[in-house]
């Protein structure tokens, strides 16, 4: 396997710098004095680095494209107190041997345990037929190590490689609990809709290079593509009730509760509504731990998030001067 030799998070300014990245944009431009240069944003799995390439700009930018994995010889230089590279040489990565793994922010927890976690509630179901169906969906080898892949989304929550997985466990998890309490709802109803309810994302999002939306991902959505798969799926099962795919479907349909989020249904089952609080629930409190933990630790509040529009209160910070005076 290639590794790394330095990773964003550990360059320095006056580093000379020739490593393997990840392109996450790039822009052909031109200088005051008429000159082309080239704009990249680079990252590996610590974090993000602007690049730019002053001389044979042109040349350059028709090397490679976003997206892609490159390896560059350049200078960390200081630009207005923000490391920068200057890049004098571009060459596109395409060693099988590559880790994509070194490139894309990745979950803290294990995927294979986090896959067994969630196998091992699919094995709590009753209902034969709801079993029948996990089952075979995650049977299915490519679904699988899609599954256990795949971002939850592109940047809101769980963005990153294994999100999708950890998000749907925390989600299931959760859901287990609740549905203990509120033993009028069908609990393998809710739990069949829990691990199923973001499955389309593994078509949605794309995660072999840089993480963005597929065309069939902007075009249909995760939401359709989920129930297309259901669909499938339950179309290979012999005698599975109608009345049961008819409100898994619901559940799949409703799970962003309004239709400005995207859902095609409110919800209007008990084990919809569930599922839909409980989702928003766990993609909200990692938004919120994410911002925090990626906002620095100078203020007591965060910066301002744009998509949950508020400012994030982290605590009170220590003063600083106190905890040198402390022996």
């Amino acid at each position: 396997m290639t590794t790394k030799d330095i990773y964003v998070k550990d360059i320095r300014a006056g580093d000379r710098v020739s490593d393997i990245f990840l392109v996450m944009e790039k822009n052909l431009a031109i200088s005051q004095k008429g000159n082309p240069y080239l704009n990249l944003k680079l990252r590996d799995m610590t974090g993000e680095v602007d690049g730019r390439v002053w001389d044979r700009a042109t040349e350059m930018n028709n090397i490679f494209q976003t997206g892609d994995i490159i390896r560059i010889q350049s200078y960390a230089v200081s630009f207005r107190n923000v490391v920068q590279l200057s890049i004098s040489k571009i060459t596109v990565a395409d060693d099988p041997a590559i880790n994509p793994a070194d490139y894309l922010p990745s979950s803290a927890s294990n995927s294979s345990e986090m896959f067994e976690s969630l196998m091992n509630i699919i094995g709590t179901i009753d209902n034969p037929h709801l079993k029948a169906l996990l089952e075979l969906i995650f049977s299915d080898e490519e679904i699988a190590d899609s599954f256990q892949k795949a971002p939850a989304a592109k940047g809101f929550h769980h963005a990153y490689i294994g999100g999708l997985l950890e998000h749907t466990l925390s989600v299931t998890q959760l859901l287990d609990l609740v549905a203990n309490h509120y033993q009028k709802a069908n609990r393998d109803l809710i739990i069949t809709g829990g691990i199923l309810h973001d499955i389309g994302k593994i078509y949605e999002l794309s995660f072999k290079g840089s993480m963005n939306y597929t065309d069939e991902g902007r075009l249909i959505g995760h939401i359709v593509m989920a129930v297309e798969l259901v669909d499938a799926k339950i179309a290979e099962l012999e005698g599975f009730p109608k009345q049961l795919a008819l409100e898994l479907r619901h559940i799949l349909l409703s799970h962003h509760g309004t239709l400005e989020y995207g859902s095609p249904k409110r919800p209007k089952t008990l084990e919809a509504l569930i599922v839909n609080f409980i989702d928003d629930l766990d993609a909200k409190m990692n938004a919120f731990g994410e911002f925090i933990s990626n906002s620095g630790d100078e203020s007591s509040w965060t910066p301002y998030h744009r998509l949950l529009e508020r400012f994030i209160y982290r605590g009170q910070v220590p003063d600083r001067g106190d905890q040198e005076d402390v022996e």
